[in-house]
């Protein structure tokens, strides 16, 4: 895909989920059916509170968390800050994938079961497979295969599912209005399947402008997250620094592509033989003054 520069949470269980949700040691109290899982939005789309961190002891991601001191402070302002990167001198990345295309189960299994901790932004024309896929990896295999289940699934693997839009436009070329019906449409379709009301948001192809962010404010979100490097297919790294190599507090950015599983597991042997932890990044954000 290509990239322009310029710019949790058990949800509700299905019963055909309900073995997968009790082995991963999801909480067990749900919302009466069609109702939401937790306090969300009201009816014209405004967000409430969201609460965080809601995993039990033992279950959801084992990121690394921030020490006492550690994080520099993003700053505050009007506007939601836009965040590339994690102010920390500490060997730690943080792993972020975006769309929804390949619901590759075996990807699944890797998070849940190895307790990676990773933030989606989920699209919601990729994960309904609606439209064109993106094939870049390779020939796909599991486009819309589970839709929002395999994203409940992921939810109660103790991945945040947060905003990536509801069609994938150029952000830039849309007025706010526009702006705010695809951010808040997908914060509405995201709070109403998964349980849980995103709170980060991250424009397609990193593109945004002011009225980018107003939309976004307007829509709850209280960051626009961007990345410092993507994944490539066969796990590689390309880097946005001229050293090409990883730093402390970078954001790498994946996609739900063909091989996801195998190139995954590319990518954490590969920072892990380099020194590096793999960080929460919602308790970096937390340290760092984003609420």
């Amino acid at each position: 895909m290509t990239m322009f520069w310029g710019r949790r949470g058990c949800g509700r269980i299905t019963a055909a989920l309900a073995a997968t949700a009790l082995a991963a040691g999801c909480a067990t109290s749900q919302a009466a059916p069609g109702g939401p899982a937790r306090p969300g939005a009201g009816s014209d789309g405004s967000p409430q509170a969201r609460p965080q961190g809601s995993q039990g002891a033992g279950s959801g991601p084992a990121g690394a968390l921030p020490r006492p001191g550690e994080v520099g402070r993003i700053k505050a302002g009007a506007l939601p800050p836009v965040i590339s990167s994690i102010p920390t001198k500490r060997k730690v990345v943080f792993l972020t994938i975006d769309d929804g295309w390949e619901q590759d189960p075996g990807f699944v299994r890797q998070v849940r079961e190895q307790r990676i901790p990773i933030t989606v932004f989920a699209m919601r024309q990729a994960v309904e497979a609606v439209g064109t896929p993106d094939r870049s990896g390779g020939q796909a295999r599991f486009v819309g295969a589970g839709k929002w289940d395999y994203f409940r699934q992921l939810a109660e693997a103790g991945a945040p599912i947060e905003n990536h839009t509801l069609t994938h436009p150029n952000l830039r070329l849309l007025g706010e209005a526009a702006q705010r019906q695809e951010i808040c449409g997908a914060s509405k379709v995201i709070r109403r399947e998964i349980g849980a009301r995103p709170v980060l948001f991250r424009p397609p192809f990193g593109n945004y402008n002011d009225a980018t962010l107003q939309a976004a404010k307007a829509c709850g979100m209280t960051a626009v997250l961007l990345w410092t490097a993507t994944v490539q297919p066969g796990g590689k790294i390309a880097y946005q620094v001229p050293d090409k190599r990883l730093r402390p507090g970078d954001i790498l950015l994946l996609h739900f592509r063909p091989n996801l599983e195998r190139d995954f597991r590319i990518l954490v042997s590969k920072i892990k033989r380099r020194g590096y932890e793999l960080g929460d990044l919602q308790a970096y954000l937390k340290a760092a003054g984003v609420r």
